[in-house]
């Protein structure tokens, strides 16, 4: 089953960054198998929120809540169960100074 990892952090987005371990966690993953794709993500001022109301639409810069929280990055992941992602994520770098948030993607039958 497929899960979307969000990677949330609460640092500055020009807080200085040692991304070796989470290289090191991409290239065990990547290895296995189990990291499908992942990237990082610009800062919430680099957003656009797009809305259509009533046939029109709507951009607006920015994020669409004030929050010092922000998805810095994404994986996606390929595990037997949320415990499994659960133990994938726990070892991820940013377990220990972030927050990860797991989704399991749909099943359409």
């Amino acid at each position: 089953m497929k899960y979307m990892m969000f990677v949330v952090t609460s640092a500055t987005p020009d807080s200085p960054q040692d991304d070796s371990d989470v290289e090191l966690w991409v290239d065990q993953y990547d290895a296995s198998g189990t990291r499908v794709i992942g990237d990082a993500l610009e800062p919430p001022a680099e957003s656009k929120v797009v809305r259509v109301r009533g046939g029109k639409r709507y951009v607006t810069d920015g994020p669409f809540a004030e929050s010092k929280e922000w998805i810095c990055g994404f994986d996606v992941l390929e595990c037997d169960s949320m415990e499994e992602a659960v133990e994938v994520a726990a070892r991820h770098p940013m377990a220990r100074n972030g927050q990860l948030e797991l989704r399991p993607f749909m099943t359409w039958e």
